[in-house]
């Protein structure tokens, strides 16, 4: 069981990323960082890029896993999407999309939510 919240965001990051890698994506990167923010997986779907923000919570947290991801937290992952397109021309034309990967604490298991085109970029 983790015992840090890094550990535990580490946990849920691999737990998503295996989850998506047996839905059919593939990995581009992890943990891809900006002067603008982070994504914690860049994968794609087909002929889409796919920016996934992972969210594990524990079972008794009141926040929901979307509402966590307000419009500052939205501003930075586009920003930071934009950056890693900018500086992978080859996908530039390639549609994109964010999700997120909501990833609840249980006893027993874990519980994974993946919530295609979370938000739109403005």
């Amino acid at each position: 069981m983790p015992t840090s919240t890094l550990e535990s965001g580490k946990t849920g990051e691999n737990l998503a990323c295996d989850y998506l890698q047996q839905q059919g994506l593939t990995l581009l990167a992890r943990n891809f960082r900006s002067r603008y923010g982070e994504i914690d997986l860049i994968m794609r779907d087909g002929s889409t890029v796919v920016f996934v923000e992972v969210r594990a919570r524990q079972q008794h947290n009141l926040v929901d896993s979307l509402q966590s991801i307000n419009a500052s937290k939205q501003k930075k992952l586009i920003k930071t999407a934009l950056y890693y397109l900018q500086t992978h021309s080859k996908l530039m034309d390639y549609p994109a999309r964010f999700d997120v990967i909501a990833i609840t604490n249980q006893p027993a298991a874990s519980q994974i939510n993946w919530i295609k085109d979370a938000f739109q970029t403005q």
